[in-house]
């Protein structure tokens, strides 16, 4: 949410090297929002105005463009140390992490399904710490971005969005040989209504580099890269990095 909030503070610089670069490419807002894939719409009320950038947007648009857009920060507001609650890293130390990762759940609502989309995680100047953003989400209203903690008492990874109080943590090990991280996701699974269903599901995160060899949105059996990512996916509980513990007596979850 912290991160929503500083892309709004940041919208007025953003909205104007965009118009800047659309006038000195002479490319239309149509062109630049297929460039980005993002939605004509999208593009067009956050330059009005009438709607703010998001990390997620503006991260596409500067992809697109080869370029930053948001401002840099001052030397003197540049922290180079996370704050004590997310676990006092040094940026120098989580180099690492930093990057573009495919990052697959098993889907809530189609069974076999497995729900692939990017995270984003990125240091930011502003704030200090590492952040992450989520895109290409098929869902793409429930993309999430919020802030990293990375603690040295559990060794773990833990990626948090706190929306006015309300939580979703994503709990990650260390990276395996291969790099890819592996863990449990603890949300709210829409119903039907204003319905909303505490669930847990492992996940996996592998860094890439070329996103255009990924499929993202819903894998379903029988599809392009279905059987990469089960085996991916099921690695997380076969391999001992995360145990989902059943009631008593029960034969499966419920």
């Amino acid at each position: 949410m912290r991160d929503q909030e500083l892309i709004g503070a940041e919208a007025a610089e953003v909205g104007r090297r965009v118009r800047e670069e659309l006038a000195r490419r002479r490319i239309s807002r149509q062109a630049l929002a297929d460039m980005a894939r993002v939605s004509l719409s999208t593009l067009e009320k956050a330059l009005a105005g009438t709607r703010p950038f998001t990390l997620a947007t503006t991260i596409r648009l500067e992809e697109a463009l080869g370029l930053p857009l948001r401002p840099a920060a001052s030397p003197a507001s540049t922290r180079q140390t996370a704050p004590e609650h997310l676990g006092s890293y040094a940026r120098a130390a989580v180099g690492w992490l930093e990057g573009r990762y495919l990052t697959l759940r098993p889907s809530f609502n189609t069974p076999d399904g497995i729900f692939a989309y990017l995270t984003t995680i990125r240091w930011s100047d502003e704030l200090g710490h590492l952040g992450f953003v989520e895109s290409e989400r098929a869902d793409a209203r429930f993309e999430q971005a919020g802030h990293v903690s990375l603690p040295n008492l559990s060794g773990h990874i833990y990626l948090v969005t706190n929306e006015q109080g309300q939580h979703r943590l994503q709990t990650l090990s260390r990276p395996a040989m291969d790099g890819t991280l592996y863990g449990v996701l603890a949300t709210l699974q829409a119903g039907r209504g204003s319905q909303l269903m505490p669930v847990a599901a492992p996940v996996a995160m592998a860094k890439v580099q070329d996103t255009s060899a990924c499929a993202f949105g819903l894998i379903v059996p029988g599809a392009d890269g279905y059987d990469r990512y089960c085996r991916m996916l099921a690695a997380a509980i076969s391999d001992n990095y995360v145990h989902l513990y059943q009631a008593p007596g029960t034969a499966e979850p419920h």
